[in-house]
């Protein structure tokens, strides 16, 4: 038997583009001979539609869809992902399933029963979990089809008490199939690969695994489909951030014609590099946009983002305004300048200094006799972003945030400042990546001058401001951040690390405390196994400093 997986780039209720897409790889995989061909998780309608199942019309659509790829399965099997209907009369009132279709009609489906409800997931808050397990037959093969969380880790889900696979295994199946939307973090992959594995050698059988790949706003999907042999080795795995297609020979219980081959993980940098590249592409053309605007500062966080929306979208398709302050120094406009000639894309030199007077001169009966502080400093930001809005509004462009994880997570940021943005690209990226990032960027030649990876971080606020004037330096607190954060670790495990007790305190409070800016702020591409966000829920008014 021939089985073909396609690892395709879904667009969120976009039915015509993705059953086009679906389509034409049914139409490839006959074409080469292929039995059965399998899609990902809710691939119809696009991973995650959220409260789009809400809506009746939705699901509709779902189902026409549906049924015209059905259409096009004739001399062939498919087992496709999208939304069903409850028709009990009890439960949620959809089920996330898998179609599985053949001679030109849905012959059955399998309903995922364990619906994951953490960190981005949250689909209990949508669907019912399925709960009849039962394999299927293609060729005489009988198949155990599981969907994504069917075949994970169980330890976390206190909802049931069984997995779907140790009900199947009792049929005697010769295959499993997951067909998956399993989002990317620069750490998932490795155990994504390590899980999958010791199911193959828990039952004892090999294993075609089918993700989605492509940015869903801020959730990234990766690819990486694999298959593995019985015994749990890796004989093939699909390309990463890229679509693909592959069909596999199976017979007797082996995939045949493959050796195992090692696993060889991308680098955490080339990862989020790739990841971020998707990110900001696929944000822009499933939006319908092509052209993005930012303010390029000369430091390094502005510089990776312009040449990472270079690098996406084209330098053509880029603006860069430059927005020297009366504190701005020569050398940053000059690595802002470098930097546009070496990448080539647009830029526009316009100074704040005229803005921020007349904001000053207009607040000083309010302010008088009082000091210059974070007041001053805001309205300078806030000058910035009123800048590159017009940009937008006026010429259609899209405007990248550039603030880093570590600002964010700390609040070092001006809320309808440099916080404003219509999508995140560093949010979260530390700002010690942010430098790896720099370096990888340059790994061929220099793009970002060196000047801008090598000098003390500043927002030019004020004369002479560093970052350091009142921050910690990057390596410690990007250590303590992520002990906090990623690994949510209480102020006394982190103290007990050997971190300082105060900074400690100090940090986790400024932490807290920001939640109100980060609610405000743009969606920010995910990266990392807990980015800010939706998958990182945090009451605004509540007072626990850990």
């Amino acid at each position: 038997m021939k089985i073909a997986l396609a690892q395709l780039n879904y667009h969120i209720g976009n039915f015509e583009a993705n059953t086009t897409k679906i389509i034409e790889s049914i139409n490839k995989a006959k074409s080469e001979g292929a039995d059965l061909i399998a899609f990902a998780e809710l691939a119809v309608c696009g991973y995650p539609p959220r409260d789009f199942l809400e809506f009746s019309e939705f699901v509709d659509l779902c189902e026409e869809s549906v049924n015209k790829i059905a259409a096009a399965c004739t001399g062939i099997v498919c087992v496709l992902g999208a939304p069903t209907r409850n028709d009990r009369l009890e439960g949620k009132d959809l089920f996330n399933s898998a179609y599985i279709m053949e001679e030109g009609k849905v012959v059955s489906k399998v309903n995922k029963a364990l619906l994951p409800n953490y960190d981005v997931f949250d689909e209990y808050r949508y669907f019912e979990p399925g709960l009849l397990f039962k394999c299927i037959e293609v060729k005489g093969e009988r198949i155990a089809l599981t969907i994504c969380e069917d075949l994970w880790n169980m330890k976390d889900n206190p909802l049931y008490l069984r997995s779907p696979m140790d009900e199947l295994i009792k049929e005697k199946p010769s295959l499993m199939l997951n067909i998956a939307a399993s989002p990317f973090s620069y750490v998932h992959d490795d155990n994504r690969v390590k899980v999958l594995s010791e199911n193959c050698k828990k039952y004892e059988l090999p294993l075609l695994y089918v993700n989605q790949v492509g940015a869903q706003t801020e959730i990234i999907f990766d690819g990486g489909s694999f298959a593995f042999n019985k015994e749990g080795q890796l004989l093939h795995h699909m390309k990463y951030f890229e679509e693909d297609f592959k069909i596999f020979e199976f017979n007797d219980g082996e995939i045949l014609g493959l050796q195992p081959v090692p696993y060889v993980p991308l680098s955490d940098i080339e990862q989020i590099h790739r990841a971020l590249l998707l990110g900001i592409k696929d944000y822009f053309t499933k939006s319908g946009f092509s052209k993005a605007v930012l303010g390029l500062s000369g430091g390094i966080d502005s510089a990776v983002v312009c040449a990472l929306a270079a690098e996406a979208l084209g330098p053509q398709n880029v603006m860069a305004v430059l927005m020297p302050s009366k504190y701005s120094t020569d050398h940053s406009v000059n690595d802002a300048m470098d930097l546009v000639n070496k990448l080539g894309c647009q830029h526009y030199t316009i100074a704040i200094k005229d803005a921020t007077d007349a904001f000053e001169r207009m607040l000083e009966p309010a302010f008088k006799g009082l000091p210059f502080n974070t007041t001053e400093e805001n309205i300078q930001a806030r000058s910035r972003a009123i800048v590159v809005m017009a940009f937008s509004n006026k010429f259609g462009y899209i405007l990248l945030n550039t603030s880093n994880k570590s600002e964010c997570a700390v609040g070092y940021g001006t809320l309808y400042g440099d916080m404003a943005g219509a999508i995140s690209v560093l949010g979260d990226v530390y700002k010690t990546q942010v430098y790896k990032l720099a370096e990888y960027i340059n790994r061929d030649a220099e793009i970002i001058p060196v000047n801008s990876i090598v000098k003390p971080p500043s927002a030019e606020l004020r004369p002479g401001q560093k970052d350091s004037d009142s921050l910690p330096d990057y390596d410690t607190l990007d250590a303590l951040l992520y002990q906090y954060i990623e690994l949510k670790k209480s102020s006394k495990e982190i103290i007990e690390q050997g971190f300082d007790a105060d900074l400690v305190r100090k940090t986790l409070k400024m932490v807290n405390m920001a939640e109100f800016k980060r609610y405000q702020t743009a969606p920010i591409l995910r990266v990392s196994p807990k980015a800010f966000g939706m998958g990182r829920r945090m009451p605004l008014v509540g007072k626990y400093l850990s």
